[in-house]
């Protein structure tokens, strides 16, 4: 069993669309007026609906995208780094596992990492 879909409120669709298409390859499987659905190479769907004053989360939260390779997560955190993205945790590599976060437009915390296990 897997976990498919992960729902997040936005404030700006658009720009968090661009957001996830730009940096992790997402793009739209479905949309309607209120909610856009983008998918990656795996069965997984990531919800974007409107909302003008999203909750906040607790300050632990954040969600995973897993990469090919710890080169794959420095390049990555490299290229966020110098668009200005915002990291909110920085880059640790190790010989089977590298990780780091970001914050995508809304503050929705996602953890890049890579691990042999």
């Amino acid at each position: 069993m897997d976990i498919s879909h992960l729902h997040l409120h936005v404030r700006d669709r658009a720009r968090s669309r661009a957001f996830y298409e730009n940096w992790f390859g997402l793009a739209v499987k479905f949309e309607e007026d209120t909610i856009t659905f983008l998918s990656g190479d795996r069965d997984f769907l990531l919800a974007l609906s409107d909302d003008t004053d999203p909750p906040p989360l607790p300050p632990w939260f954040h969600f995973g995208v897993r990469l090919d390779s710890g080169d794959a997560i420095e390049s990555l955190h490299r290229r966020m780094q110098q668009s200005g993205v915002k990291i909110v945790r920085d880059l640790v590599r190790g010989d089977d596992f590298a990780s780091f976060r970001c914050a995508d437009p809304d503050g929705y915390v996602i953890e890049s990492y890579w691990s042999q296990a």
